[in-house]
């Protein structure tokens, strides 16, 4: 067994859930509740697995269709959703979920630990320990579970904390926080099906959306949480000109 090969499989996750925690400068949450969350995404693959060969085994369609379904329904809507469910059954309803940025961290956390396991699947055992495969998919794919979980903990902390909406608005954002996320991760996997050398520039210009769309989703947060610990009054005013930019989008 070379030690190399399970340092790159397991470093990106780890190394980015570090990057995320950091970013929680003025509430951080406790080490352990953390810890307990990143477990349990790593433990949400099993029920992954066995959804996601459920409905392989279902798949009617061929050629770009076929790609479509597993890139959108078996892999992007069932990781999503198990991820997902980490967050809203053990983190959701804690004490420690009590700002927008909470989300966020919790989302990357159960993300990071299902995408490391993930990981481990592909660069230790399906690819034969290949340092190359551990090395890409370190830059491109477990970042890309991380900038999934972001939009996640985005829409997903505005249907807890936000004091100005209605119950049909945080049952939207609720919604929101599986479905959009889903189709981030589908566009992801359907560009890399279709083959990626043909679609190069597209898949780049698509990665760079990602990330500039989810920094300034963190940015807007780490700010709201700043203000929520030295301003309280200036961090509901915030929240109002915020809101008015979510109608906008």
């Amino acid at each position: 067994m070379d030690i190399r090969i399970w340092i790159i499989a397991v470093i990106p996750g780890v190394v980015l859930a570090v990057a995320v925690y950091m970013l929680d400068k003025y509430e951080r949450e406790p080490v352990s509740m953390l810890l307990k969350i990143f477990m349990l995404g790593a433990l949400s693959v099993i029920p992954v697995i066995a959804v996601e060969n459920f409905l392989l085994g279902m798949n009617i369609f061929s050629g770009a269709m076929a790609a479509f379904y597993t890139s959108f329904i078996v892999a992007g809507f069932t990781e999503e959703f198990f991820k997902r469910e980490v967050v809203l059954r053990w983190a959701f309803d804690d004490v420690h979920f009590h700002e927008k940025l909470d989300g966020i961290v919790f989302c990357v956390f159960a993300a990071l630990g299902f995408a490391t396991v993930e990981n481990i699947s592909y660069v230790v055992f399906r690819f034969d320990a290949n340092v190359y495969v551990g090395i890409m998919r370190g830059i491109l794919s477990v970042p890309a579970h991380m900038l999934f979980a972001i939009t996640m903990g985005y829409y997903l902390s505005l249907a807890k904390c936000c004091k100005s909406c209605s119950y049909e608005e945080r049952l939207g954002y609720l919604r929101k926080s599986l479905f959009v996320p889903m189709i981030l991760h589908g566009t992801f996997n359907f560009i890399l099906m279709l083959g990626v050398e043909k679609y190069l520039l597209v898949f780049m210009l698509y990665v760079g959306y990602l990330w500039k769309v989810n920094i300034k989703r963190i940015r807007e947060y780490t700010l709201d949480s700043k203000l929520n610990h030295t301003h309280p009054v200036a961090s509901e005013s915030h929240e109002s000109v915020r809101m008015g930019d979510e109608d906008d989008e």
